[in-house]
């Protein structure tokens, strides 16, 4: 049996106090706990793939378990917390030639792990309405987005600060110094993800910056139904970025229009390990909601020598980007289309669906007089199970059918049952 187990502890335990004040101060009182089950299946289809590779399927069934732990506070003006993150994940189904589907590391032999494992510890300290963390890290920001698409979650390691002192306005800042992946149990250099050669499907700046800085806030007002955000983020000698960004929902009678318009912009930072850097991306979603019914539609357009940077590879909050294909090659256009209900309102409660269509255009491939297209559709369908002793239960299905005239055409299912239990 292969196995991938390994203990990463980020992070400092409180030390200096005894256990009994701890638990009687908070730390313990106010503590909580879940484990979430998640049973992941996917299935990637990619027949027409060129080159040498002979690997024409990605398909593998895996188990995942996520425990999630956070502390309460000690008493006193300054508190003092502790977080674990402990993750777990097994394989059900695998084989070396239907292997990096991102659910389970692989090794050098070509097979997948049969488990592996691993632990963060975060120490956090709170004043007032400010919270300083150290250790294992999971933000969700325009600019470096909390990546849990697959069958565990990625984290980064360092040192985080957030504030809420001023109602409405939230500030953030940090340093990381290593990034894990969804199927990794190592603590990893953070690199730059570049697309300046879309034909290339390994369009990868293979440089890594020792940190990666961030700064910004959201600001909600107007009954928090209009946000204000601004963020700039660098990666050490690699690249700096930043965003600007405004969400706001108006109800008009029995309907709710909303607006997500968000631009960033960036440039080589520091050394330029990775070369002269230009990028610009604007995107807007604009959606409609009327009972359980909700439209959207989007555009995106990319601009400037490269397309949209990222740490590694990421998901990032753009307007168009879905699970397949993201939408920001040099200079791409691209509209979407989309279509949420909520059967609730027809009398089936837990059931959703989602149904997405982007097209992309005027796509520089770097090939004199060849303009690269592409296209995706997405149908997700949710179900929530009600009652009975798999109440809460979720079942999801994804269908994806993705076809480009310079990447590879794709076809892809995903299966994911997720159960949150609490534990206290």
């Amino acid at each position: 049996m292969r196995r991938e187990l390994q203990l990463t502890l980020s992070g400092t335990i409180i030390g200096g106090m005894p256990l009994v004040s701890i638990a009687e101060s908070g730390f313990l009182e106010d503590a909580t706990a879940t484990l979430q089950l998640r049973n992941y299946y996917f299935m990637r289809d990619f027949s027409d793939l060129q080159g040498s590779s002979k690997q024409s399927k990605s398909e593998e069934w895996a188990q995942g378990f996520i425990l999630n732990f956070k502390s309460g506070y000690t008493q006193g003006p300054i508190g003092f917390g502790l977080d674990a993150l402990g993750l777990l994940g097994v394989k059900l189904d695998s084989s070396r030639e239907r292997t990096n589907t991102a659910l389970l590391p692989v090794h050098s032999d070509g097979e997948a792990a049969d488990e592996y494992a691993r632990l963060g510890l975060t120490l956090k300290v709170r004043f007032s309405d400010t919270e300083l963390k150290f250790g294992e890290q999971t933000p969700n920001l325009p600019i470096l987005a909390h990546t849990d698409n697959r069958l565990l979650p990625q984290t980064y390691q360092g040192t985080t600060l957030t504030s809420r002192e001023i109602p409405g306005l939230t500030l953030q800042a940090g340093r990381l110094n290593s990034a894990k992946t969804v199927n990794s149990t190592d603590d990893g250099e953070m690199y730059a993800w570049i697309i300046n050669d879309p034909i290339n499907p390994r369009r990868l700046a293979n440089v890594t910056g020792d940190h990666y800085n961030y700064i910004g806030g959201d600001y909600s007002f107007n009954a928090n139904r209009t946000t204000l955000s601004f963020w700039q983020g660098q990666l050490e000698d690699i690249y700096q970025q930043r965003f600007y960004g405004i969400k706001h929902a108006l109800p008009v009678g029995a309907w709710t229009l909303a607006a997500d318009i968000g631009y960033y912009t960036a440039q080589d930072d520091g050394d330029t390990l990775a070369g002269s850097l230009d990028n610009q991306l604007l995107y807007g979603l604009f959606s409609a909601k009327y009972k359980g019914h909700t439209f959207f539609v989007g555009y995106q357009g990319v601009y400037g020598d490269d397309g949209f940077l990222r740490i590694g590879n990421t998901l990032s909050p753009l307007g168009n980007e879905l699970p397949t294909y993201q939408f920001s090659a040099p200079d791409e256009r691209s509209w979407q289309v989309r279509y949420d209900f909520d059967f609730a309102t027809v009398g089936l409660p837990g059931l959703t669906s989602t149904l997405r269509y982007v097209e992309g255009d005027n796509v520089d491939t770097g090939s004199r007089g060849f303009e690269g297209e592409e296209w995706e559709r997405d149908l997700d369908l949710a179900y929530t199970i009600q009652s009975g002793p798999l109440k809460n239960v979720n079942i999801r299905w994804r269908n994806a059918i993705a076809r480009s005239n310079y990447a590879n055409d794709i076809d892809e299912n995903r299966i994911i049952i997720n159960y949150a239990i609490k534990l206290f």
